[in-house]
């Protein structure tokens, strides 16, 4: 759950980025209705990771900084491509926490139902980003970008 609390870190400083990047007002509410969204995310892995007695990552703050600084050279690239980093950004997330419920245990319930929420709420922003304009982002990107992710989640798990 400590992976899934710094994802929701991240997409807190992604979305925000974007949104300060864009000139589109349109663009912009659309950023910040998904921050709000992935700041439910964000209190419901918080709150799980209170009840199971464990703690957040100690490098939030790093991991923060890091996707907000992706998040505005995204935005900076222009809309489209911002949009492009989002689809790709919520793939993963989604492949990730897809990953995660097939190895949760199956009497976690709360843990499976946030996961589940998550999982969905992640593949509406890909959709939505698609259906705004998103530029597919070009396979060295995306592989940059999951490589990063790895790093992320690896050292999350443990830090």
């Amino acid at each position: 759950m400590r992976v899934n609390h710094v994802g929701e870190v991240c997409a807190q400083a992604l979305y925000t980025a974007q949104a300060a990047a864009t000139a589109s007002p349109a663009l912009r509410a659309r950023f910040e209705a998904a921050a709000r969204e992935e700041g439910d995310h964000l209190a419901w892995t918080r709150e799980r990771l209170t009840e199971l007695d464990a703690r957040p990552s100690l490098l939030n703050p790093l991991w923060y900084a890091g996707a907000f600084g992706l998040g505005l050279l995204a935005g900076r690239l222009g809309d489209r491509i911002s949009l492009g980093f989002v689809v790709e950004t919520e793939r993963q997330v989604e492949a990730h926490l897809q990953s995660h419920l097939a190895r949760l245990p199956a009497g976690d319930h709360a843990s499976r139902a946030i996961v589940a929420q998550m999982k969905e709420d992640e593949a509406a922003h890909a959709a939505q980003a698609l259906a705004a304009g998103a530029d597919v982002l070009p396979a060295p990107a995306r592989a940059m970008m999951r490589a990063a992710a790895r790093v992320m989640t690896t050292t999350a798990h443990y830090i």
